[in-house]
């Protein structure tokens, strides 16, 4: 489990405070998913329909 995970409803970044997501966040997913493109962009399709709407 990550420390970089969202915070909401502003979106940034619970480790370091940076906009979310983070480099460290970034670095994490491409490991994680690391060969399996279409469960990240099943990922971060979650991800985009949670975002607030402006």
């Amino acid at each position: 489990m990550t420390t970089h995970g969202p915070v909401l409803p502003i979106w940034s970044c619970g480790g370091c405070d940076a906009p979310r997501p983070c480099r460290t966040r970034q670095r994490e997913l491409r490991a994680e998913f690391d060969g399996a493109p279409i469960s990240l962009a099943l990922y971060l399709g979650a991800q985009l329909v949670r975002a607030p709407k402006t």
